[in-house]
């Protein structure tokens, strides 16, 4: 009797997992052989009594556990635990040999252990991305920008690239401590004043006008046209008009706002108006349910996913559009100001600052925008997991 052969989909997986651990060994084992940097013009071993003879020797037990749980499937998440662990130690060691000041520059042997690092980073990401759960839209995306943050901070201070050109990370997290202050006004004036109100009415008008749109079909064929219009129009543009009609204050903020989330709006509403089914609107006409009660009964829910896509398009494009509008005209506070006057003044640590604030507000409106599609939409096609 012949015995059924493996699929051959696994095994070119697992071929190449295991290659990939074969790689990663062989670039640590290479790396080892290799000065790690220079201090006082004398090239620096992993074994010269600093930090790296303890790091390097744990980070190969690392790589070795994790070959060994690697072989076995239902182990492979505990595997991926401890290549995490040799990651870890992996980052600790150039971190080290930066506060020691040893100059990274010429230490091919670091570069080629971090370059094992990132392999082994992604192997974990890769096995830990397959866990359902807070694993895999948690703990994945942190090690991915917690991956990204550690090596700025390495590349930048490695190859001493001067402030002015890209501070690393460790020297903008100071400058979020040290002018917390002036950076809250800022988000409270930008966000919390001008986003805010304009994102608000911006979606809110593009809602109603494409329950509009949908009964009235003329005026669907009419607005898209000047959507695509209005899309091509740089916010450059139309900020400084807006100030000259508005004033300084928040009103020509939120008014570059309602332009630019609008049309998005607009157009995802009547996308996902137009999403029902045939036999779905053919069982609503069947019960006698009218125009108003097959929108709120069928059409709009079926529409919920397009809706959140545009609200969460429209989240960044608002924080966008107000920045942008504040280069041309505001109090004398705002996430646009500062920037401006603070690039004018070459104090480019607050405006690395005031852009890290502006990307963390930016992920938290999105991700909180995705998580609530997720709890409301989990019931939709779309969302269902295979």
């Amino acid at each position: 009797m012949s015995t059924l052969s493996a699929d051959p989909y696994r095994t070119s997986l697992r071929t190449v997992a295991d290659w990939g651990l074969v790689a990663i060994a062989v670039l640590t084992l290479a790396a080892l052989a290799l000065p790690v940097g220079a201090l006082g013009g004398a090239p620096v071993g992993w074994f010269g009594g600093m930090m790296g003879g303890t790091l390097a020797p744990l980070f190969l037990i690392g790589v070795v556990l994790a070959v060994v749980a690697g072989r076995s499937a239902p182990k492979r998440v505990w595997g991926a635990w401890v290549e995490l662990g040799g990651v870890a130690l992996a980052w600790l060691l150039p971190l080290h040999l930066l506060n020691e000041g040893v100059d990274l520059s010429a230490g091919w042997g670091l570069w080629l252990f971090l370059v094992a690092a990132t392999l082994l980073l992604w192997r974990v990401m890769g096995v830990l991305a397959g866990v359902p759960g807070w694993t895999r839209s948690v703990v994945v995306p942190g090690l991915f920008g917690l991956g990204l943050l550690v090596g700025w901070e390495v590349l930048v201070r490695g190859f001493q690239v001067p402030a002015i050109l890209l501070p690393p990370p460790s020297r903008i997290a100071s400058a979020l401590a040290a002018h917390a202050p002036v950076l809250w006004d800022d988000f409270r004036q930008t966000v919390l004043t001008s986003v805010l109100r304009g994102y608000v009415m911006g979606c809110g008008a593009g809602f109603l006008v494409a329950i509009l749109a949908d009964r009235l079909p003329f005026l669907a064929r009419g607005l898209l046209p000047l959507g695509n219009l209005a899309s091509a129009i740089p916010v450059v543009g139309i900020a400084p008009i807006m100030v000259m009609w508005f004033g300084f204050d928040w009103q020509s903020k939120a008014a570059v706002i309602v332009v630019m989330t609008f049309f998005p709006m607009m157009i995802n509403t009547l996308a996902g108006l137009g999403n029902s089914e045939r036999i779905q609107l053919d069982l609503m006409r069947s019960y006698g349910a009218g125009y108003g009660r097959t929108l709120v009964k069928l059409r709009l829910p079926n529409a919920l996913p397009f809706l959140f896509n545009g609200l969460k398009i429209n989240s960044t494009l608002a924080l966008i559009g107000a920045i942008v509008a504040e280069f041309f005209g505001t109090p004398v506070v705002g996430m646009g100001f500062r920037i401006s006057t603070e690039v004018a003044r070459m104090n480019l640590d607050i405006v690395w600052a005031t852009i890290a604030v502006a990307a963390l507000t930016g992920s938290g409106l999105y991700g909180g925008l995705a998580l609530l599609e997720r709890a409301t939409t989990a019931w939709h096609p779309s969302m269902r997991r295979r």
